[in-house]
């Protein structure tokens, strides 16, 4: 049975050419760091905002200038500690159906390869035709799934930030 699975996604890559590769390394990136963020906020988060919250209330005095600008330093270094890796998730959503469509653009230039040198031999395009969809499905499909990790990032980094923000009163 685990035999038979492997042997589907072996054909399945191949069928896609080389940029399916390109596609699901840079899908396995992504998800490992999506997973990286949900962790974070299972394990490291409330103890960064603990740290962080106790050393503005430590302070004696918080409201003057130069207080309400440690107050936006604590801030700033929290929400870039909370956003973490986000950007670069972003970036490989964007990527993946960019590589589907460059998978796209090389099956399409076997299929005018083996039009070329078979003279419209109809197995030989239809494999080309087969490595040019493939990756563009798999590109959209892998996007797709970064755009629900994403969204839900997205919500979670956005209150987590403004939650913290809420925490840092200026009152003394």
């Amino acid at each position: 049975m685990l035999n038979d699975a492997y042997l589907a996604i072996v054909t399945f890559m191949e069928q896609g050419g080389n940029v399916l590769w390109l596609i699901a390394a840079l899908t396995f990136m992504m998800w490992t760091l999506i997973f990286e963020r949900f962790w974070y906020f299972q394990s490291e988060h409330k103890a960064m905002v603990k740290l962080s919250t106790d050393n503005w209330e430590d302070r004696v005095e918080r409201r003057s200038w130069t207080a309400h600008q440690i107050r936006e330093q604590i801030i700033s270094e929290a929400s870039q500690k909370i956003t973490g890796s986000l950007p670069l998730i972003l970036t490989c959503v964007a990527l993946c159906p960019l590589l589907g469509l460059l998978g796209t653009v090389t099956g399409m230039i076997s299929v005018f390869d083996a039009m070329a040198t078979q003279g419209g031999n109809a197995r030989s395009m239809a494999a080309g035709v087969s490595q040019a969809t493939i990756p563009t499905m798999s590109g959209m499909i892998a996007s797709l799934s970064g755009v629900l990790g994403t969204t839900f990032l997205r919500r979670k980094v956005d209150y987590e930030v403004e939650l913290f923000e809420d925490h840092l009163t200026a009152d003394h």
